[in-house]
């Protein structure tokens, strides 16, 4: 590997845009620039009219903006740069970029790359309420709602915060927790990652909350999902944007960038989970996860203890939990150097470009090997990457990153879908959907028929031993029996 086509991250960049007035905030395109300017200036020297290359992750906030990259290269002088957006705001979207770029200059076809992304759902909440009358609504819910709805979500399957708990609850079964040492190690992770955030300048919520008050329900922490309460999923409601500067090394020493500020960048795989939630061979782990860290970790030649940091995708508690279990990583360590998508902000696709510029600037600090892992739609997508103060030996560039065929080969056999089973049945997974005042509004079972096909049936509110029996008031809910009946619109299900 030619040493001056090796990729270093030169430069990052933050925005929190918070204005006393919502209605005043700046759109996702002035925060895209704005961070990227921000990257430049930490770079310490002129680097974005020369840039070769644009990446922009997609946003959601202001719909009308259907592709940035050409208005943000427009705002920064980025004239001669090839341009390109993510194909959608998936969580992964920034560590693919970097990937990209990191390939693309090892290659000897680029020289500067930028990275960037931006969302501004705190200002078009507040503008949809202002123009509603007070209805700030779901950006994620109301886009779903603008495709063609199907079988999972006309039983309430619908955004991710109605999706992850099916693993989270699947999961706490399969690893022989009980309900209280799940949520034990969701607060110990989400409290250890409001710690961080309470220590960095660009995380959104700055103050510390401990492991009892993220998983317990209160009037500021009303529950959202069993078992997750507010306080256990990502932040939207955010205007925040980052960006990262990515060069060869040959370049940044040409321009005069001191090696202090070098990162280099390490090798990534990527591997993905069928799209449809249902066609999943079950929600105990994800293929896609496993074969993603440890390909990273193999094509770096790292251990778990070479790692001085990781940054593990935290939408939800549950993925986390099955990323540090992959990895081999300590719950009492920091999964995370931004502070997580509760705390620090979750601003849907661009996360990981806060936790690339936080990463950045904490191996800057402390020296030493990170890994960045992102996850992405209804744990759908997965990319990691490794990067270092130092080049990482084993590192080479252009290097593929798909790796979907060994995660293919690692997925179980995924149950035949039974639409309009009734009968005795089985619990796979569940969740209880809560209204805005906390209380139950329905309950989703996925369940397996004697056949072994998958189905799902609807929990009504007023079936309420059924649904105290999913929020925890008795025996473990997941491989318990019941029966599916006739109903309308929907079958429903009781325990046996």
């Amino acid at each position: 590997m030619n040493p001056d086509l090796l990729p270093v991250i030169v430069g990052v960049g933050q925005i929190n845009d918070r204005p006393e007035n919502p209605l005043e905030g700046r759109d996702p395109v002035a925060l895209m620039a704005d961070a990227l300017r921000a990257a430049e200036a930490d770079a310490g020297v002129p680097l974005l009219a020369d840039a070769d290359w644009l990446g922009v992750v997609a946003q959601i906030a202001f719909p009308d903006i259907t592709d940035a990259s050409a208005p943000v290269a427009a705002a920064i002088g980025a004239a001669k740069a090839e341009l390109t957006q993510s194909k959608g705001p998936n969580g992964d979207s920034p560590i693919l970029l970097l990937n990209e770029a990191a390939n693309r200059i090892g290659a000897g076809e680029i020289s500067i790359a930028l990275v960037t992304g931006g969302e501004a759902l705190r200002t078009a909440g507040a503008r949809k309420a202002a123009a509603t009358g007070g209805q700030k609504g779901d950006a994620l819910r109301d886009a779903t709602h603008r495709v063609r709805l199907g079988y999972a979500q006309s039983h309430g399957l619908v955004v991710p915060t109605d999706v992850y708990p099916l693993y989270e609850n699947a999961l706490r079964a399969k690893l022989g927790q009980t309900l209280a040492e799940a949520q034990a190690e969701s607060g110990e992770i989400w409290s250890r990652f409001s710690e961080v955030a309470t220590a960095n300048p660009a995380a959104w919520i700055r103050k510390p909350v401990s492991a009892a008050d993220v998983v317990t329900p209160s009037d500021k922490n009303r529950p959202i999902a069993f078992p997750y309460t507010k306080l256990q999923v990502a932040n939207a409601a955010v205007n925040q944007g980052a960006g990262f500067i990515v060069m060869s090394a040959g370049e940044a020493r040409r321009r005069g960038i001191p090696e202090a500020k070098w990162i280099y960048v390490g090798n990534g795989a990527a591997a993905h989970e069928p799209g449809a939630i249902l066609a999943r061979d079950g929600y105990v782990h994800s293929a896609g996860m496993e074969v993603s860290i440890r390909k990273t970790m193999e094509l770096n030649q790292l251990s778990t203890a070479d790692l001085d940091a990781v940054e593990l995708y935290s939408c939800f508690p549950c993925v986390p939990k099955m990323a540090r279990r992959v990895l081999d990583w300590p719950v009492e360590k920091p999964a995370t150097v931004f502070g997580g998508l509760t705390f620090g902000g979750g601003p849907i696709g661009n996360y990981m470009s806060h936790a690339v510029a936080s990463m950045v600037l904490k191996l800057r600090e402390g020296g030493g090997t990170g890994l960045l892992f992102a996850n992405g739609g209804y744990a759908t997508h997965n990319h990691t990457i490794a990067v270092s103060t130092a080049p990482i030996p084993a590192a080479s560039f252009p290097r593929a990153y798909d790796f979907q065929a060994e995660a293919d080969a690692l997925r179980g056999p995924v149950p035949e879908l039974d639409e309009g089973y009734v009968g005795p049945a089985t619990v796979e997974s569940y969740t209880v959907f809560y209204d805005r005042e906390g209380q139950p509004r329905s309950g989703v079972v996925v369940a397996r028929t004697e056949a072994g096909k998958r189905t799902l049936a609807h929990v009504p509110a007023n079936y309420v031993a059924t649904i105290a029996r999913l929020q925890g008031e008795g025996a473990e809910p997941v491989g318990a029996s019941g029966t599916i009946t006739t109903g309308e619109p929907l079958r429903t299900w009781r325990f046996a």
